[in-house]
């Protein structure tokens, strides 16, 4: 449940390899590097579950190379966006951040489109557990009548259910995103070297 905590809306990790002459030195100092990007991501993951103004409407993505953070995904706020890279650059180990977040933009058709959406999928009884959480996994992002739903389920029956259910409010297309509490395990665990 600690993967899926700090996978909730930073769900995108990526680690440079280090490059030496001897192999035996390249593999210690990759790990050590790996290690300490982890680290970094996971700090950087607790800030951003940390912020009370995110809402099942925002998704954040973030990846960090050698201590370098690029942060994307999408807001609803333009204040949200600043708010969450001053958060990041005070985390110990960042470097540089690079801020990719987009602000969505205003329109009531969208609104009315997030809200409804929001309503089928975790008033449904398959999700009201994750309606119950703090920081619901389920994230609904609309732009301009195009809905993408990013987060975590804990099976690719949910995934598909949350699909079928965003599905047949007047929005353009759908995009299922969603991935399982198993792909991000696997995502999250440190890379073999060959």
């Amino acid at each position: 449940m600690r993967t899926l905590s700090a996978a909730l809306f930073v769900s995108l990790l990526s680690l440079a390899p280090v490059l030496a002459a001897n192999p035996a030195e390249a593999s210690a100092g990759q790990q050590q590097r790996e290690r300490k990007d982890l680290q970094v991501f996971n700090d950087i993951a607790d800030q951003v579950n940390r912020y009370t103004q995110l809402s099942v409407f925002d998704s954040i993505s973030a990846s960090v190379t050698g201590g370098r953070v690029q942060l994307s995904g999408w807001v609803t706020m333009p204040y949200k966006r600043d708010d969450l890279e001053r958060r990041v650059r005070k985390v110990d180990g960042v470097v540089a951040v690079e801020n990719a977040i987009g602000v969505l933009p205003v329109s009531n058709f969208d609104d009315e489109l997030r809200f409804r959406i929001a309503r089928a999928i975790y008033s449904h009884s398959s999700f009201w557990q994750y309606a119950a959480m703090v920081n619901p996994p389920i994230r609904i992002v609309v732009n301009r009548g195009r809905v993408s739903l990013e987060g975590v389920v804990q099976s690719n029956v949910e995934r598909m259910l949350a699909r079928s259910l965003a599905s047949g409010f007047g929005e353009f297309e759908v995009k299922n995103l969603l991935k399982t509490d198993a792909e991000v395990r696997e995502a999250m665990e440190p890379r073999k070297s060959n």
